[in-house]
């Protein structure tokens, strides 16, 4: 299967935090999972980690290669830059992934990359891979959290995204 594309910067397991969440759904319609996720102005509605959507230099809250926005998140804002968006309807796979940090400094920086696959499978089934390796003071805090903050706000952005596609 596919796996996620992370610069070397954000390698997973030498960065501060990483998490990674995934889920494999049938009869789940693809194109319903790309229009809950590409438009960010629609993450409020089935996450409630997400808020304070705000996008720079476009009308559409509809995610794009170069997308620069901003989202409330875990307690953080976050100013984010779409760094990869790879869209191959024909054979149903999406590639998303942006850079994200908050304008903080010091001890107080966090900085991210967050990466997702939505990918077709046989038998009519759909498989949604999210991952985030983090770095910063912020980051060394989250991936001491028990249970693991960021894993449980992960899966609770996909089990939104499944039942957003659901209705």
């Amino acid at each position: 299967m596919l796996s996620i594309n992370f610069p070397e910067k954000f390698t997973p397991g030498l960065t501060d935090n990483f998490v990674s969440n995934e889920v494999v759904f049938k009869d789940l319609d693809f194109d319903k999972i790309l229009d809950g996720l590409l438009d960010a102005g629609k993450w409020e509605t089935y996450y409630e980690n997400s808020s304070d959507i705000h996008m720079y230099n476009q009308d559409s809250t509809v995610l794009k290669n170069d997308t620069h926005f901003h989202f409330k998140t875990f307690g953080f804002d976050v100013e984010a830059q779409v760094e990869e968006y790879d869209l191959d309807a024909e054979n149903g796979v999406l590639r998303l992934a942006w850079h994200g940090w908050n304008e903080a400094e010091g001890d107080e920086f966090l900085d991210v990359y967050h990466a997702w696959l939505v990918q077709k499978l046989d038998r009519n089934r759909i498989r949604i891979l999210t991952q985030e390796s983090q770095i910063g003071t912020p980051a060394k805090e989250l991936a001491k959290s028990v249970p693991n903050t960021m894993m449980l706000g992960h899966q609770a952005w996909l089990d939104g995204l499944v039942a957003f596609a659901k209705y």
